[in-house]
């Protein structure tokens, strides 16, 4: 069955569990994600996803212009859990554990998923290149059905940046654009 949400405006209404699955829904499942909202989904009211996302993005932002090196910590958090881009379901996630793909990251990755094994290759080698570079994310873009050779030129441009900071406010906004397109085509 595909994912569905609730209305934006009855969230705060919700168990936090359902707040949580709504969350996982534009988001990637996130434990740091879960304890970043939960008090704003608990006192907040949004009258659209739109502006859901927006508070989410405002936050994960606050957290990465902290100097606080928890706060550093939750936000490497969040932005690590997407998926790694091109790699199958069950692909190694690193240390021996299955990578997680949701059914709405499946379908957004699909045509990325297709053609030479050698192209494969070098995706799964930019992946690795580009976590070397900035250690506890993962590479983050709005796919929108471009093809693998523009994912990866973009890829290579951002690595070869090197910009942390940079990396990680693009990350945030990769995030919150696909959760926007999620949401426009599940309400």
């Amino acid at each position: 069955m595909p994912p569905t949400l609730p209305p934006a405006s009855s969230l705060k209404e919700l168990p936090q569990e359902q707040q949580f699955q709504a969350l996982d829904t534009l988001f990637e499942s996130s434990p740091e994600l879960h304890t970043l909202m939960a008090p704003v989904l608990a006192n907040q009211t949004f009258s659209s996803y739109t502006s859901l996302i927006d508070a989410v993005g405002g936050r994960m932002s606050a957290l990465s212009a902290a100097n606080s090196p928890t706060d550093r910590d939750i936000l490497v958090g969040i932005l690590g859990s997407h998926p790694r881009l091109g790699q199958p379901k069950t692909a190694a996630a690193g240390a021996g554990g299955a990578e997680h793909l949701s059914e709405l990251s499946k379908k957004e990755q699909a045509n990325l998923n297709t053609g030479a094994e050698e192209q494969a290759e070098k995706l799964r080698a930019l992946n690795a290149e580009y976590e070397e570079k900035f250690p506890g994310l993962r590479f983050v873009t709005f796919v929108n059905k471009r093809s693998r050779d523009v994912i990866m030129e973009e890829m290579r441009q951002r690595i070869d940046r090197g910009d942390s900071e940079k990396e990680i406010e693009e990350v945030i906004q990769a995030m919150c654009d696909i959760a926007k397109s999620r949401a426009g085509e599940l309400v």
